[in-house]
Parts: structure tokens; C-alpha cells; sequence
């Protein structure tokens, strides 16, 4: 059991309907939230969707510790529309997949690959066929229609399930878990607590997108003055939400850090040079978490080129095949092929003990969109449990963190001609006293907690169940 309020209600056990929109068993935010709602007394169930293709499929299931997940079934054009299926194979002229495409491909972390099409495109990408306008713009329609009808199943299909459960309170996951949390919510009376994994209205998704930012936008704006409480996940997105909202409070500040474990990570020893075949004389700047754009690799390779050659850069995660490639071509073209090291990944819970024995992380999420701006990485209180000096750039909430523990300095990140200069002598700098960072790495680790972060959680509970 948690210290704080035990989440009761007439004597039974409140009911709490998680939804979020993916198949739950790899989101650590949703897990950790269950599993201090457990602790504090609450019966808790995750409605998320099927992913048959990740080996996640529709019904009852258990993630994470034994929480149980209810798992709506993910749309296949073969099973709701098949005539849509032949309709598309006549128009195109080629075999399309009957998921429609649903399931991710299986990322991949090592090697030089081939350029492939990613398995979210229905239509294949590749030969004269796929490069005429025509061919293009019914893949892209198709595309769009799929997500569009996914996850409109999504929302009918969670919101019947989780209304015949009849929780207390339904926690909405971000966005796109809104609008059935709603009906949830006039189902059954259940309270909603909606968190905003990101700024959900900023984001960084497509630009052509004409009618959904009116949809989503009109959607917030519609739940989040029905809901009983709001979280999030950094100070500037609590403040842009109780701004343009309007709230009558500040969201509640919940940080995505990870749970202290009873062993440090620094007690438990790293394993990326290990991983990597690194010896101890060899600088290790490091890189935890899914290797994709916009996360300031690319800026990263950049300032390694500028920086000694016994500096070598370790990413540890998982990416998909095309980026990939394009990050091998560019290591190519900067000379430093013997200098990076994709080691692939580890579980969510080993990241930090992983990351133990490198020199230095680098936090950056480019500044694309303002929800990006307004971050505050799992990575960064990764590296910090895991006793790093931290390089990161000058975004307000990232910045803030760094600066007021004292566990690294900052570069600046949006002048592009100056990036790779800044990142470089900012991560020399670092490298040349390590310790007094990593000291102070290991005393902010104390107080940067999910059991910190949980009292808030559970806080917000008991004021919403009072009401």
C-alpha cells in the first residue's frame, strides 16, 4: 500500500477505467498510474486496443505487474470492410495487406538496412506504379481512412466495454481517449480525470491536416471543463492548459520519472560499454530511448565529428528500418562510422541501470511543435537515475530541471548553423569534470521519483472522489 488516501468509496474499492489508444504494454506512464492506483486501494482496469501483429490481441489480458487489460479489436478492412479491401486492389492494380497495414513493423536496432516500406503503409511505396500522382493520393487517402475508421472502432468498442464495467472514475490517456471517455462518463456517472501525456493540440503530426486539428481542438475543449481533475506532464503544459481553457485550477503536475528502485542504478553497474565492446579509457556519450527523428540524433552525430576520436556515441533503443538508413548514410558522410554503436534495447525498468556506466547523456527533443518545446523527456530522469552528467538543450522545462539540480549544463537548440558547435563544446566541457555532476545526478535521483510523483496522483484522486 502507497502512503496517502486509500481510493474508496461506500466501502468498496473505486473503480478506475484507464483508456488509452494503443495496446498498453509498453506505455510506462499508463503501467506505473495503474500500479499506484492498485496500491492505493483501486480496482483498475486498462482499456486499450488490440495489436495482433505485436502479439497483443483482442480481450482480457495482464500487463506490467498483473494489471488487467481489456484490449478492443483492432480494425482489419478483411473483417468490418472487405469490399473496401477489393475495391482498393482493383483501383491500385497491386495485393494489398487485409489488416489494412494495422500492424507496426518490428524496429530494428543494428545493421546497415535496406530501405523498406513501413508496414502502416497500405500500398507499397515503390516502383512506377506507386510514383504516379494517382497512385499516391489513393495510398494517402487510404492511409488516412484507416486511421480514421481505427480509431473511431476504438472509440465505440473501449466505451461500451469500460460502461458495462461501470467504473467510478474513467482516466482518459492523452487526446484521442476524450470523446468515449465522455460517454463513459454519461453512461455510468463516472468522474473523468483526463492526462495529457503531451500538448496534445501541438503535437508533432502531419501539417496537411485541414478538419482533424478542428475536431481535436473542439474535442479538449469539450472534456477538459467536464473532467473532475486534469494532470500532465510538465509545468509549461499545465500553464498553457489552465490559460486557454480557462480552468479553475492548474493541472496537477504529474512527472513521467521512473519508480526509485531499492538497488541503484550506480550500485548495479552499467552495461553499455559491455553492449557496445567499449573499453573503460573510451569517452561514452550516450542515447536512451526509441531512435526516431526529431530527437536531436542527427545533431548529435553532427557535434561527435567535431569532438576527439576517443569520444564514442552508444544509442540504446529500437528504430524503425528507414530512419535507420538514413542515419547510416549520414555517420558515413561524417567519418565516424567506428565511433557510433547501436546496441539495441533493454526493458523499460533496465534503462537506467543500462545507461550506468557512460560519461555523459544527451537530453534533446528538436523544438518542432510546441509540445516538444514544452517537454520534459523520460530520458532526462533516466540519466539522472542512472547517475549521468546530462548535456541538454535550452528548452524552458528540461532546462529548468538540469539547472536547479546541478546535473549538467545546456546547449542552445535553435539557431541550426550553431547546434552541432554548442552540443559539442557543452558535452568537452562536461567531459572534462564529470564528477561533481554525477554527484549531483545521484542526490537528485532521491527526490526525482514516481513515489514522489504518485502523492500528487493519488491527492488528485481524493479531491475528485470528494466532489
Amino acid at each position: 500500500m502507497v502512503d496517502g488516501p486509500e481510493l474508496m468509496r461506500d466501502g468498496r474499492a473505486v473503480r478506475v477505467a484507464l483508456l488509452v489508444y494503443n495496446d498498453a504494454r509498453n506505455d510506462s506512464r499508463v503501467l506505473k498510474t495503474a500500479a499506484s492506483l492498485r496500491s492505493a486501494g483501486a480496482q483498475v482496469r486498462i482499456f486499450a486496443v488490440a495489436r495482433g501483429r505485436a502479439g497483443c490481441a483482442e480481450g482480457p489480458d495482464l500487463v506490467g505487474d498483473g494489471i488487467e487489460v481489456d484490449r478492443a479489436p483492432e480494425f482489419e478492412f478483411v473483417r468490418y470492410a472487405p469490399w473496401a479491401l477489393n475495391l482498393a486492389r482493383r483501383v491500385t492494380g497491386r495485393p494489398i495487406p487485409p489488416t489494412g497495414g494495422s500492424g507496426p513493423a518490428k524496429p530494428v536496432a543494428t545493421g546497415a538496412p535496406k530501405r523498406a516500406m513501413p508496414a502502416s503503409s497500405p500500398v507499397p511505396a515503390s516502383g512506377p506504379a506507386a510514383a504516379s500522382t494517382v497512385h499516391r493520393l489513393v495510398n494517402d487517402l487510404w492511409l488516412r481512412t484507416y486511421r480514421v475508421v481505427s480509431l473511431s472502432l476504438y472509440w465505440v468498442e473501449s466505451a461500451r466495454a469500460a460502461a458495462a464495467w461501470k467504473p467510478d472514475i474513467v482516466h482518459a490517456n492523452d487526446g484521442n481517449t476524450l470523446a468515449p471517455a465522455v460517454w463513459i462518463s454519461r453512461a455510468c456517472g463516472a468522474e473523468i480525470v483526463y492526462d495529457a501525456h503531451e500538448l496534445w493540440r501541438h503535437r508533432n503530426v502531419r501539417r496537411d491536416r485541414p478538419i482533424a486539428p478542428l475536431v481535436e481542438g473542439a474535442i479538449e475543449s469539450w472534456a477538459i471543463r467536464r473532467a473532475g481533475g486534469v494532470i500532465t506532464v510538465s509545468p509549461s503544459i499545465a500553464t498553457w492548459l489552465h490559460e486557454t481553457y480557462d480552468l479553475c485550477e492548474v493541472p496537477t503536475l504529474v512527472r513521467n520519472i521512473p519508480r526509485r528502485p531499492e538497488e541503484t542504478a550506480q550500485e548495479r553497474g552499467g552495461q553499455l560499454r559491455a553492449m557496445a565492446g567499449l573499453t573503460p579509457e573510451t569517452k561514452v556519450i550516450a542515447y536512451g530511448g526509441r531512435i526516431t527523428t526529431s530527437r536531436g540524433i542527427e545533431e548529435t552525430l553532427d557535434a561527435l565529428a567535431l569532438m576527439p576520436a576517443s569520444t564514442h556515441f552508444v544509442l540504446l533503443g529500437y528504430g524503425e528500418v528507414d530512419y535507420l538508413a538514413t542515419l547510416h548514410t549520414r555517420i558515413g558522410a561524417l567519418g565516424i562510422a567506428t565511433r557510433v554503436h547501436f546496441v539495441g534495447a533493454v526493458a523499460s525498468d533496465q534503462v537506467s541501470s543500462a545507461l550506468a556506466d557512460a560519461d555523459l547523456s544527451v537530453v534533446f527533443v528538436r523544438p518542432i511543435c510546441l509540445s516538444y518545446e514544452f517537454s520534459l523527456p523520460n530520458k532526462l530522469f533516466e540519466s539522472i537515475h542512472a547517475g549521468l552528467p546530462i548535456a541538454a538543450a535550452d528548452l524552458p522545462d528540461t532546462a529548468a530541471i538540469v539547472r536547479d539540480y546541478g546535473v549538467g549544463e545546456i546547449f542552445q537548440a535553435h539557431d541550426p548553423n550553431q547546434i552541432a558547435m554548442s552540443m559539442a563544446s557543452t558535452m568537452a566541457a562536461v567531459l572534462a569534470d564529470p564528477q561533481r555532476y554525477r554527484d549531483a545526478a545521484r542526490v537528485a535521483a532521491t527526490h526525482l521519483t514516481w513515489q514522489g510523483e504518485e502523492q500528487a496522483l493519488l491527492a488528485l484522486y481524493a479531491q475528485v472522489l470528494a466532489r
